[in-house]
Protein backbone atom coordinates (compact mmCIF):
# COMPACT_ATOMS: atom_id res chain seq x y z
CA UNK A 1 0.00 0.00 0.00
CA UNK A 2 2.99 2.38 0.95
CA UNK A 3 4.90 1.70 -2.20
CA UNK A 4 1.35 2.12 -4.22
CA UNK A 5 0.89 5.46 -2.83
CA UNK A 6 4.59 6.65 -3.59
CA UNK A 7 4.33 5.74 -7.18
CA UNK A 8 1.00 7.77 -7.50
CA UNK A 9 2.58 11.07 -5.81
CA UNK A 10 5.55 10.58 -7.78
CA UNK A 11 2.80 10.57 -11.09
CA UNK A 12 0.61 13.22 -9.48
CA UNK A 13 3.98 15.39 -9.14
CA UNK A 14 5.26 15.11 -12.24
CA UNK A 15 1.87 16.23 -13.67
CA UNK A 16 1.77 19.34 -11.18
CA UNK A 17 5.50 20.24 -12.48
CA UNK A 18 4.46 20.09 -16.08
CA UNK A 19 2.00 22.16 -15.65
CA UNK A 20 3.67 24.88 -13.19
CA UNK A 21 6.53 25.21 -16.25
CA UNK A 22 3.63 25.47 -19.11
CA UNK A 23 2.33 28.12 -16.84
CA UNK A 24 5.19 30.37 -16.86
CA UNK A 25 5.99 29.86 -20.28
CA UNK A 26 2.22 30.91 -21.14
CA UNK A 27 2.46 33.80 -18.87
CA UNK A 28 5.60 34.83 -20.83
CA UNK A 29 4.19 34.32 -24.13
CA UNK A 30 1.28 36.75 -22.97
CA UNK A 31 3.91 39.17 -21.88
CA UNK A 32 5.49 38.85 -25.70
CA UNK A 33 2.15 39.07 -27.32
CA UNK A 34 1.19 42.11 -25.28
CA UNK A 35 4.11 44.18 -25.65
CA UNK A 36 6.78 42.77 -28.23
CA UNK A 37 4.24 41.01 -30.52
CA UNK A 38 5.89 38.04 -30.72
CA UNK A 39 5.16 35.42 -28.18
CA UNK A 40 8.62 33.16 -29.00
CA UNK A 41 10.39 36.80 -27.74
CA UNK A 42 7.98 36.47 -24.18
CA UNK A 43 8.50 32.52 -23.75
CA UNK A 44 12.34 32.75 -24.24
CA UNK A 45 12.55 35.87 -21.58
CA UNK A 46 10.36 33.65 -19.46
CA UNK A 47 12.66 30.68 -19.84
CA UNK A 48 15.66 32.89 -19.09
CA UNK A 49 14.25 34.07 -16.13
CA UNK A 50 12.79 30.92 -15.06
CA UNK A 51 16.38 28.92 -15.56
CA UNK A 52 18.02 32.48 -13.66
CA UNK A 53 16.06 32.03 -10.47
CA UNK A 54 15.68 28.51 -10.14
CA UNK A 55 19.82 28.11 -10.31
CA UNK A 56 19.53 30.73 -7.37
CA UNK A 57 17.15 29.31 -5.41
CA UNK A 58 18.79 25.57 -5.84
CA UNK A 59 21.82 26.89 -4.95
CA UNK A 60 21.05 28.55 -1.67
CA UNK A 61 17.49 27.37 -0.70
CA UNK A 62 18.39 26.90 2.54
CA UNK A 63 19.48 30.24 3.72
CA UNK A 64 17.26 32.55 1.57
CA UNK A 65 14.08 30.27 2.86
CA UNK A 66 15.29 30.28 6.56
CA UNK A 67 16.33 34.24 6.10
CA UNK A 68 12.48 34.41 4.78
CA UNK A 69 10.69 32.31 8.09
CA UNK A 70 13.74 34.14 10.71
CA UNK A 71 14.73 31.30 11.60
CA UNK A 72 17.91 31.31 13.83
CA UNK A 73 20.69 28.40 13.33
CA UNK A 74 21.39 25.74 15.93
CA UNK A 75 25.09 25.29 16.05
CA UNK A 76 25.71 22.11 18.35
CA UNK A 77 23.55 20.27 21.07
CA UNK A 78 24.33 22.14 23.90
CA UNK A 79 21.52 24.59 23.04
CA UNK A 80 18.90 22.06 22.10
CA UNK A 81 20.00 18.89 23.06
CA UNK A 82 17.01 16.54 22.75
CA UNK A 83 16.26 18.11 19.00
CA UNK A 84 19.71 18.02 18.05
CA UNK A 85 19.97 14.39 18.88
CA UNK A 86 16.42 13.61 17.86
CA UNK A 87 17.70 15.10 13.85
CA UNK A 88 20.98 12.84 14.27
CA UNK A 89 18.74 9.88 14.70
CA UNK A 90 16.41 9.97 12.46
CA UNK A 91 18.92 10.96 9.97
CA UNK A 92 20.87 8.06 10.90
CA UNK A 93 17.84 5.57 10.58
CA UNK A 94 16.97 6.86 7.29
CA UNK A 95 20.67 7.06 6.00
CA UNK A 96 20.74 10.77 4.98
CA UNK A 97 23.30 12.96 6.02
CA UNK A 98 22.38 15.14 9.39
CA UNK A 99 20.58 18.15 7.97
CA UNK A 100 20.96 21.59 9.85
CA UNK A 101 19.18 22.47 12.52
CA UNK A 102 16.89 25.75 12.64
CA UNK A 103 14.72 27.10 15.12
CA UNK A 104 12.07 30.29 14.18
CA UNK A 105 10.79 31.90 17.42
CA UNK A 106 7.32 31.57 17.67
CA UNK A 107 5.03 30.33 19.91
CA UNK A 108 2.23 28.25 17.47
CA UNK A 109 3.82 24.46 16.89
CA UNK A 110 4.96 23.79 13.37
CA UNK A 111 8.24 22.53 11.46
CA UNK A 112 9.59 22.53 8.06
CA UNK A 113 12.17 20.79 6.31
CA UNK A 114 13.98 22.46 3.09
CA UNK A 115 17.20 22.43 0.76
CA UNK A 116 18.24 21.11 -2.52
CA UNK A 117 19.27 17.66 -1.85
CA UNK A 118 19.61 15.76 1.05
CA UNK A 119 23.87 16.80 1.27
CA UNK A 120 22.39 20.25 1.40
CA UNK A 121 19.37 19.98 3.77
CA UNK A 122 17.86 21.66 7.26
CA UNK A 123 14.69 21.41 9.05
CA UNK A 124 13.52 24.04 11.26
CA UNK A 125 11.14 23.58 14.26
CA UNK A 126 9.09 26.40 16.12
CA UNK A 127 9.67 27.66 19.84
CA UNK A 128 6.00 26.53 20.18
CA UNK A 129 6.51 22.63 18.96
CA UNK A 130 9.59 22.24 21.35
CA UNK A 131 7.18 24.05 24.18
CA UNK A 132 4.39 21.66 23.72
CA UNK A 133 5.86 18.17 22.68
CA UNK A 134 6.98 15.57 24.19
CA UNK A 135 10.18 13.62 23.00
CA UNK A 136 8.02 10.66 21.15
CA UNK A 137 5.63 13.18 18.77
CA UNK A 138 8.90 15.51 18.17
CA UNK A 139 10.49 12.38 16.95
CA UNK A 140 7.69 12.04 14.33
CA UNK A 141 7.58 15.38 13.01
CA UNK A 142 11.46 14.72 12.55
CA UNK A 143 10.63 12.16 11.08
CA UNK A 144 8.52 13.57 8.55
CA UNK A 145 10.46 16.48 7.48
CA UNK A 146 13.36 14.11 7.33
CA UNK A 147 11.37 11.95 4.77
CA UNK A 148 10.61 15.12 2.89
CA UNK A 149 14.37 15.27 2.88
CA UNK A 150 14.88 11.52 2.15
CA UNK A 151 12.46 11.69 -0.72
CA UNK A 152 13.80 14.98 -2.58
CA UNK A 153 10.40 16.38 -1.50
CA UNK A 154 12.79 19.08 -0.69
CA UNK A 155 13.78 19.96 -4.35
CA UNK A 156 10.59 20.20 -5.52
CA UNK A 157 9.43 22.86 -3.66
CA UNK A 158 12.65 24.80 -3.81
CA UNK A 159 11.55 24.42 -7.50
CA UNK A 160 8.13 25.62 -6.86
CA UNK A 161 8.92 28.06 -4.92
CA UNK A 162 11.06 29.87 -7.24
CA UNK A 163 8.74 29.15 -10.32
CA UNK A 164 5.94 30.72 -7.88
CA UNK A 165 8.29 33.82 -7.74
CA UNK A 166 9.27 34.08 -11.62
CA UNK A 167 5.57 34.14 -12.13
CA UNK A 168 4.91 36.74 -9.70
CA UNK A 169 7.38 38.39 -11.39
CA UNK A 170 6.46 38.27 -14.79
CA UNK A 171 2.70 39.22 -13.51
CA UNK A 172 4.46 42.79 -11.55
CA UNK A 173 6.35 43.44 -15.32
CA UNK A 174 3.10 43.12 -17.40
CA UNK A 175 0.97 44.81 -14.59
CA UNK A 176 3.48 47.94 -14.25
CA UNK A 177 3.87 48.34 -18.38
CA UNK A 178 -0.12 48.02 -18.80
CA UNK A 179 -0.89 50.74 -16.14
CA UNK A 180 2.05 52.65 -17.93
CA UNK A 181 0.60 52.32 -20.79
CA UNK A 182 3.54 50.31 -22.43
CA UNK A 183 1.20 47.75 -24.22
CA UNK A 184 0.33 47.58 -28.12
CA UNK A 185 -0.94 50.68 -29.80
CA UNK A 186 -5.00 50.99 -31.22
CA UNK A 187 -4.38 51.63 -34.29
CA UNK A 188 -2.81 48.01 -34.55
CA UNK A 189 -5.68 46.28 -32.57
CA UNK A 190 -7.98 47.79 -35.10
CA UNK A 191 -6.15 46.49 -37.93
CA UNK A 192 -5.47 42.87 -36.99
CA UNK A 193 -8.79 42.54 -35.87
CA UNK A 194 -11.44 40.58 -33.53
CA UNK A 195 -8.64 37.73 -33.70
CA UNK A 196 -6.09 40.29 -31.62
CA UNK A 197 -9.00 41.09 -29.68
CA UNK A 198 -9.50 37.70 -28.30
CA UNK A 199 -5.57 37.19 -28.19
CA UNK A 200 -5.28 40.72 -26.07
CA UNK A 201 -8.27 39.60 -23.83
CA UNK A 202 -6.24 35.96 -23.19
CA UNK A 203 -3.18 37.34 -22.59
CA UNK A 204 -4.33 40.14 -19.71
CA UNK A 205 -6.65 37.22 -18.09
CA UNK A 206 -3.52 34.93 -17.98
CA UNK A 207 -1.93 38.12 -16.22
CA UNK A 208 -4.42 38.43 -13.79
CA UNK A 209 -4.88 34.41 -12.99
CA UNK A 210 -1.43 33.81 -13.80
CA UNK A 211 -0.79 33.90 -9.58
CA UNK A 212 -3.52 31.93 -8.56
CA UNK A 213 -2.99 29.27 -10.85
CA UNK A 214 0.53 29.20 -9.45
CA UNK A 215 -0.60 28.86 -5.73
CA UNK A 216 -3.18 25.79 -6.73
CA UNK A 217 -0.48 24.35 -8.15
CA UNK A 218 2.02 25.02 -5.33
CA UNK A 219 -0.58 23.60 -2.84
CA UNK A 220 -1.55 20.69 -4.80
CA UNK A 221 2.06 19.69 -4.92
CA UNK A 222 2.47 20.20 -1.05
CA UNK A 223 -0.82 18.02 -0.16
CA UNK A 224 0.02 15.04 -2.79
CA UNK A 225 3.92 15.07 -0.95
CA UNK A 226 2.49 15.03 2.83
CA UNK A 227 0.27 11.61 2.58
CA UNK A 228 3.78 10.18 1.85
CA UNK A 229 6.00 11.84 4.22
CA UNK A 230 3.41 10.80 7.05
CA UNK A 231 3.64 7.01 5.92
CA UNK A 232 7.56 7.56 5.24
CA UNK A 233 8.56 9.41 8.41
CA UNK A 234 5.91 6.53 10.29
CA UNK A 235 8.50 3.85 8.53
CA UNK A 236 11.44 5.82 10.27
CA UNK A 237 10.03 5.74 13.95
CA UNK A 238 7.92 2.31 14.10
CA UNK A 239 5.12 4.51 16.12
CA UNK A 240 1.97 6.35 14.17
CA UNK A 241 0.88 7.37 17.45
CA UNK A 242 3.82 9.96 18.03
CA UNK A 243 3.10 11.67 15.18
CA UNK A 244 -0.80 11.49 15.52
CA UNK A 245 -0.79 13.02 19.02
CA UNK A 246 2.00 15.65 17.29
CA UNK A 247 -0.40 16.45 14.45
CA UNK A 248 -3.47 16.61 16.68
CA UNK A 249 -1.62 19.46 19.47
CA UNK A 250 -0.60 21.19 15.88
CA UNK A 251 -4.08 21.26 14.61
CA UNK A 252 -5.37 23.00 17.95
CA UNK A 253 -3.09 25.69 18.16
CA UNK A 254 -2.72 30.00 17.08
CA UNK A 255 -1.36 30.70 13.41
CA UNK A 256 2.24 31.45 13.23
CA UNK A 257 3.38 35.37 13.51
CA UNK A 258 7.30 34.20 11.44
CA UNK A 259 6.24 32.44 8.82
CA UNK A 260 6.47 33.56 5.34
CA UNK A 261 3.11 33.35 2.79
CA UNK A 262 5.40 32.41 -0.15
CA UNK A 263 6.84 29.31 2.06
CA UNK A 264 3.65 28.16 3.57
CA UNK A 265 2.99 25.20 2.04
CA UNK A 266 6.71 23.72 3.35
CA UNK A 267 5.22 23.49 6.62
CA UNK A 268 4.15 20.43 8.34
CA UNK A 269 0.93 22.16 8.75
CA UNK A 270 -0.64 25.23 7.08
CA UNK A 271 1.00 27.61 9.45
CA UNK A 272 -2.10 30.46 9.44
CA UNK A 273 -4.65 28.15 9.85
CA UNK A 274 -7.12 30.04 7.37
CA UNK A 275 -8.31 28.08 4.57
CA UNK A 276 -7.87 24.78 5.71
CA UNK A 277 -10.79 25.50 8.16
CA UNK A 278 -13.15 27.13 5.21
CA UNK A 279 -13.97 24.05 3.23
CA UNK A 280 -12.34 25.20 0.10
CA UNK A 281 -9.83 22.81 0.19
CA UNK A 282 -8.59 23.23 -3.75
CA UNK A 283 -6.75 26.08 -1.74
CA UNK A 284 -5.59 24.59 0.90
CA UNK A 285 -1.33 24.10 1.34
CA UNK A 286 -1.93 20.62 3.42
CA UNK A 287 -4.56 17.70 3.58
CA UNK A 288 -6.97 18.52 6.54
CA UNK A 289 -5.13 16.95 9.82
CA UNK A 290 -8.54 14.68 10.59
CA UNK A 291 -7.66 12.97 7.06
CA UNK A 292 -3.95 12.45 7.66
CA UNK A 293 -4.56 11.44 11.09
CA UNK A 294 -7.22 8.54 9.65
CA UNK A 295 -4.49 7.37 7.45
CA UNK A 296 -1.59 6.73 10.16
CA UNK A 297 -4.28 5.20 12.37
CA UNK A 298 -5.28 2.68 9.57
CA UNK A 299 -1.14 1.64 9.21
Amino acid sequence: MLFEQIQQNKRKTVYVMIGFFALVLAIGAALGYLFMRNLISGVVVAAILAAVYMAMMIGNSTNVVMQMNHATEVHDASEYPDLWHIVEDMAMVAQVPIPRVFIVDDPSPNAFATGNDPQHAAVAVTTGIMARLNREELEGIIAHEVSHIRNYDIRLQTIALALSAVISMLVNIGSNMLWWGGGRSRDNDREEGASNIIGLVFSILLLILGPLAASIAQMALSRNREYLADASGVELTRNPQGLINALLKISDSEPMQAADPSSAALYISDPFKGLSRSGAHLFDSHPPIEERVAKLRAM
